[in-house]
């Protein structure tokens, strides 16, 4: 049995620097969860920004959910906590506990790569780089061309919901099935292209992914991350392009993801007329910090990253632009340059 707490904290001052600057383009690979060995010893490194949090604890089945056991260590001034627990693997069930004020909060991990089938909460560590990609000829082919020449025409899809097993509210497809039925629907009708209503992990499944959780989780409904990727894989084999609905404008309330996630309004606005959404009763992203900038950016490379997607499609822009929309009179904030 090692001990967590004589291994050397993993983040370097760079990445720290990087990461409070808000152009860490690959923080995906910093923060979150990862499969690490150090001395010989294999484990996984967990990592978590919460600048605010008077403590944070790592639980899960390994340690009874007991967050007395593994408390990280804080980074200062960065506001990320971190720790590296040895034994542990791929697998493994987990949430952040969260000190707010003396009262501990289990978040899911805002980076993590998988998750719980909903209403289940739990992240799961994973691996992303397992999977063998066989479209080579799709991705050599598209560095060489120029898409804005060539005629598109794209199938949009809600993965849940086209095709089921059954009538129960759980007899979903799975990503690898779905792959086999999309590439012989797609290419029969002549699509150039599929895209995705968002398959970031979500808690309701009644927002078809719109009301995002897990921001670089695939939704564990319909199968892992690696069920995910050969979705995309066998898309991209019989030359059918993968776009992402995605959503940076707005999260849920939902008490285990980015809401108060250190006790602040950290992800989002403090202030409601800024940080509420009036239609959809969520909140909106703080795209003031540096932090959150980041993540978001990197959330968007991370899908051509790890998941080899062709394009996104982002979602409520004009919610992001106009700060007064779907406001009134004085519910909302003029930005410094008045408008």
């Amino acid at each position: 049995m090692h001990d967590p707490y004589a291994f050397p904290p993993l983040l370097s001052d760079f990445d720290l620097y990087l990461l409070g600057e808000g152009r860490h383009w690959h923080s995906y690979e910093k923060l979150g969860a990862h499969v690490r060995t150090i001395d010989g010893v294999t484990g996984v490194n967990f990592a978590v920004w919460a600048p605010n949090a008077s403590g944070v604890s790592i639980v899960g089945d390994f340690n009874r959910w007991d967050g007395r056991l593994h408390p990280m260590r804080k980074h200062i001034p960065s506001g990320i906590w971190e720790l590296f627990i040895p034994g542990l693997e791929v697998g493994e069930k987990y949430k952040f506990r969260v000190n707010q004020n003396g009262r501990g909060v289990d978040k899911c991990d805002p980076f993590g790569f998988a998750a719980e089938v909903p209403p289940l909460t739990a992240s799961i560590v994973s691996d992303l780089d397992s999977f063998e990609w066989q479209d080579d000829a799709w991705l050599s082919k598209r560095r060489e061309s120029n898409q804005l020449d060539k005629p598109i025409c794209i199938y949009e899809v809600h993965l849940g919901s086209w095709r089921r097993k059954g009538d129960g509210p759980t007899d979903w497809l799975n990503y690898r099935e779905l792959a086999h039925q999309l590439v012989e629907y797609c290419s029969d009708l002549g699509f150039t292209h599929v895209e995705f209503l968002p398959v970031s992990e979500h808690p309701f499944t009644g927002s078809w992914g719109y009301q995002t959780v897990g921001y670089y989780a695939v939704t564990s409904r319909y199968g892992t991350p690696e069920d995910f990727m050969y979705l995309v894989d066998y898309l991209h084999q019989h030359d059918i392009g993968v776009i992402l609905d995605w959503v940076p404008a707005h999260f849920p309330k939902d008490d285990h993801g980015l809401r108060l996630f250190d006790g602040s309004a950290l992800y989002e606005h403090a202030d409601p007329r800024q940080g509420e959404h009036p239609d959809w009763g969520t909140l909106i992203f703080n795209y003031d910090r540096n932090e959150v900038r980041n993540f978001l950016l990197s959330n968007a490379l991370f899908w051509f990253d790890k998941y080899h997607i062709d394009g996104l499609r982002v979602d409520a822009v004009a919610s992001m632009l106009y700060l007064d929309y779907s406001r009134e009179n004085e519910d909302w904030i003029p930005n410094e340059y008045g408008g």
